[in-house]
């Protein structure tokens, strides 16, 4: 991996589809040396992700819309300009409260990337989680991501 410029105009990235949202990828790992990433997100409101746990470490930042970010037991309410920093392995998910939401993601390392772009490949697009069960434990098997009620 080598450390290049990577200049991505508005609107533009490699789009990652995952069951509750839309990751577009703006500064890819094999950019940064696998150093970071950096992920434009767009969630609808409607059914959010079960408590999950990842092996990186990532920084939200709300641009548009609002949400409830929940790290274990607390609730952390993000709007524009707000910000929270999930450890590694921490329980967390978010619930969509506005229409929609866009916000910003820093991933340290390239594992969120590699993960989402193993959802975006194998579980087919549109589908809901539980609708999607067998395809998703197949991704979770091979990325350090659990979630919460499945194996």
């Amino acid at each position: 991996m080598e450390n290049t410029v990577q200049y991505t105009p508005a609107g533009v990235g490699v789009e990652l589809a995952a069951p509750d949202a839309v990751l577009t990828v703006k500064v890819s790992a094999k950019n940064t040396a696998d150093q970071y990433e950096l992920f434009e997100v767009t969630a609808q409101r409607g059914p959010a992700t079960p408590l999950h746990r990842t092996d990186w470490h990532k920084t939200y930042y709300a641009l548009h819309g609002r949400m409830i970010v929940q790290i274990g037991d607390e609730g952390y309410d993000l709007g524009p300009g707000c910000s929270i920093a999930i450890p590694p392995n921490a329980p967390h998910t978010f619930t969509v409260l506005t229409p929609s939401i866009t916000f910003l993601v820093v991933s340290l390392t390239g594992l969120m990337g590699r993960f989402h772009a193993d959802i975006d490949a194998m579980v087919p697009h549109g589908r809901s989680m539980q609708d999607a069960a067998a395809e998703l434990q197949a991704v979770l098997a091979r990325h350090p991501v659990s979630v919460e009620g499945m194996p």
